[in-house]
Parts: C-alpha cells; structure tokens; sequence
C-alpha cells in the first residue's frame, strides 16, 4: 500500500491528481503484462516508478494537446456566421478545387463516410483537406461549421431519411442522399470489374 502511494505520488507531480489513478492503473497492467507486478522487489518498484513517470508525462502532454486543439476551435466558432441568405456560390468562391469539392459535399448535407466514398479518400487526408475548409472558411469571416450535416436547408429532412433506408436496400448501394432540392439517389459500386465511365 505504501508503495502503491509513492506511485500515486509521482504520477500527481507530473499529470495532476485527476489523472493520477488512471496512470498508475495503466502501469500496473504494464507491470503484469511484463511480470514485474512484485512491489516489494526494489528493482521492480524502481523501473514500475519510470514507467509511471513516463506514461504520466504522456498523459499530461496529450491533455495539453487537447486543451490547445479546444482552444483553437471555440476561437474558430467565434466567428459571425454566414448570413442565411448566403448563396453557396458564394461560400464556395475562392476555394481551392480540392476543397470547393469537400465543400460543396458538405453544403448538400453529405456526412464524413459518403465524403470520403465518393472522393476514394484516407479517413487522414479528408480530416486534412476539412480541417483546411474550417480555416478558410474562418479567415472569410464565415462561420466553420460544426458537424458535417449540411447547411439545413428548408427540407422535410426527417421524411427524406425515412425513405433513404428502403430505397438503399431494395437498390443494394453503399450509401443513399439527397440532393440540395430533395432529389433522393443511391450509390452503389460497379458490378464489373471493369471500371466504367
């Protein structure tokens, strides 16, 4: 018990007492895994003491991280938002072709999963080619927005998704949508291996 109190102690000093539990738990499984969970070996106590050390500083250095990311999004949410009127024309104006894409996809109400279908992009590359869309978007003094859900146009978006499932099935797609106007369509691969165009 003593020892387990020492641990404590160093993961308080280097993460804080909200994390300390949790860092000296996760070095304990790394002790077991290892076998090393002998406290009263003093060899043991002082290489499980490093590890706490080390995971605790991990831990810190990620709540940093988060800290700072939070930060800078609700600096980006302070932005004026656009105003209803605005025509996507003009929120698209100036992008460059990757993004108009990305940005288009997200004005017509597409989510992150049909985006990255229909641009054949790594989860990586669509977070990057977004997190540049936030950025020019807030640099033009137009608000980011905060989920890809679209624009929410005046559509019966309820009754639009409640007819999406059956269709997707009954058809055998990837994923169904909608265009700005309401227009359902289904997507779905092409079943040759041939690509067509």
């Amino acid at each position: 018990m003593q020892n387990f109190a020492k641990l404590i102690a160093i993961a308080r000093r280097e993460a804080g007492a909200m994390q300390a539990e949790d860092v000296v738990q996760d070095a304990l499984l790394v002790a077991i895994e290892q076998g090393r969970a002998d406290l009263d070996d003093q060899a043991n106590l002082r290489w499980l003491s490093g590890v706490v050390r080390n995971k605790a500083r991990m831990s810190a250095r990620a709540a940093r991280r988060r800290r700072h990311r939070d930060g800078l999004w609700h600096e980006a949410g302070r932005a004026e938002p656009a105003s209803p009127g605005a025509a996507p024309a003009e929120v698209l104006a100036d992008l460059p072709k990757a993004l108009r894409v990305v940005a288009a996809l997200v004005l017509t109400g597409h989510n992150r999963r049909e985006i990255a279908y229909l641009l054949n992009l790594p989860d990586t590359a669509l977070r990057q080619r977004i997190s540049a869309l936030k950025r020019h978007l807030v640099a033009r003094g137009l608000a980011a927005p905060e989920e890809l859900s679209g624009l929410h146009l005046d559509l019966a978006y309820g009754r639009i998704r409640d007819v999406l499932l059956p269709a997707l099935l009954r058809h055998g797609g990837s994923f169904a949508s909608h265009d700005p106007d309401g227009h359902l369509f289904v997507v779905r691969r092409s079943q040759s291996g041939t690509p067509r165009q």
